[in-house]
């Protein structure tokens, strides 16, 4: 086995993620359910949970000291339309066997202390990690075991059979595809997949005292119930790392390390960290960084062979690629073997997501998509009811 990577292994998403190992997956278990039925609904989200503890298991079986903690994942609802969405889903997760937990006031605000909490929700099935430790230890294993990893060895083309790469070329009875959201930089693939970029910061390590008082004893990931994503988690070291969506997309689906650093929406990070613990205000924010993510145009993941021409794929994550990865290559593993399993037999195996629309329809849309949910977030804070605009939205993407 050999794999192609421009630059080094967990240079892209893999080693800058937000650090959930979740058993989320981009589309919900209803929308599922409508295309493949209840049941096929239901395994993919049970394969997602097993996910998180296999990603654990094979960290400890390996010996990759990863900072991993399961601790679960709460989800704040700090307004009534956020708590009405809390319990919209709770109710959806108890009909597909999804373990989630409605948390009154008193519960959520024992497990973090926030601003203008209400209630929230909570799910043990999450992994708090160093995404870049265990990238790198996957990596040094896979070497171990017999496989190259070709750094800085950019995939120019990727064809049946073969990868044309700036370095020579790679030939396989299978080419898998895991180029996530850098896959628009390749040939006839620049309308696959989007890159659309997420941003993060990471504060000084901070005393027990202040852990005390807001939280996350358990090292859980947290986020809330707006519509325009943030997430965080308590670092190994006593930091908050936290992110959020918030950056443009570029025309023509660009990508450049200078897309990494948004002066703009990293402060509007570093303000809602504050907003949610405002004794954070004087804290020092020591390290800012990004990333491209991978999203098809109906944000549905998949992972799929045509065996006729020898290329695989997988990727569409949405963001939720820790443990859809490692499923990811489960299931590949299975599909090229040519085995029957219950992994192959899973709905996302073998979707096929429709292109994106060309430019400049493509950066109105996604730019036009980032504003509604600002501003739906916005106006539920104003009027204390739902917004209709997020709807819209969905219904135009088609999730």
């Amino acid at each position: 086995m050999a794999v192609a990577e421009q630059e080094f292994a967990g240079f892209g998403a893999s080693g800058r993620n937000g650090g959930w190992c979740s058993a989320l997956f981009p589309v919900s278990a209803a929308t599922l359910a409508r295309s493949h039925g209840r049941d096929a609904a239901a395994a993919q989200y049970a394969a997602m949970r097993a996910s998180v503890a296999e990603v654990v298991q094979v960290a400890a079986a390996e010996g990759i000291d990863a900072d991993i903690a399961v601790g679960g994942t709460v989800v704040l609802a700090r307004s009534a339309p956020q708590l009405a969405r809390a319990r919209a889903e709770v109710a959806e997760a108890g009909e597909y066997g999804i373990a989630l937990d409605l948390l009154d006031t008193e519960a959520a605000r024992r497990r973090l202390n926030a601003t203008s909490v209400l209630g929230g929700t909570y799910t043990p099935h999450c992994a708090a990690i160093h995404p870049a430790k265990l990238v790198r230890g996957l990596a040094d294993v896979v070497e171990a075991r017999g496989a190259a990893i070709y750094e800085g060895t950019r995939a120019q083309a990727i064809e049946p059979h073969r990868v044309t790469t700036d370095q020579g070329t790679l030939t396989a009875d299978v080419v898998v595809r895991a180029t996530e959201g850098y896959t628009a930089r390749l040939p006839n693939l620049r309308r696959a997949v989007v890159p659309i970029y997420s941003l993060m910061i990471a504060t000084e390590p901070l005393p027990d005292s202040f852990w005390a008082d807001i939280g996350l004893a358990e090292r859980e990931t947290f986020s809330d119930y707006r519509h325009l994503i943030i997430y965080g988690q308590r670092t190994a070291d006593g930091r908050f790392a936290f992110g959020g969506r918030g950056a443009p997309y570029h025309f023509g689906s660009r990508i450049a390390p200078s897309f990494d650093r948004v002066p703009r929406v990293h402060d509007a990070i570093r303000a809602t960290l504050v907003e949610l613990f405002p004794r954070l205000r004087d804290v020092a924010i020591t390290h800012r960084w990004g990333g491209p993510l991978g999203v098809a145009r109906d944000w549905h993941a998949s992972v799929g062979l045509d065996r006729e021409i020898g290329l695989a794929w997988a990727g569409g994550y949405v963001g939720d690629g820790v443990s859809t990865t490692n499923l990811a290559g489960r299931t590949l593993a299975d599909l090229i073997a040519g085995r029957d399993t219950p992994l192959t037999r899973l709905p996302w195996v073998g979707h096929r997501s429709r292109a994106w629309e060309p430019e400049p329809l493509r950066w109105l849309g996604a730019n036009a998509g980032l504003r509604a949910m600002t501003w739906a977030d916005a106006a539920e804070d104003r009027r204390g009811r739902a917004s209709r605009a997020v709807s819209v939205v969905n219904r135009i993407i088609g999730r």
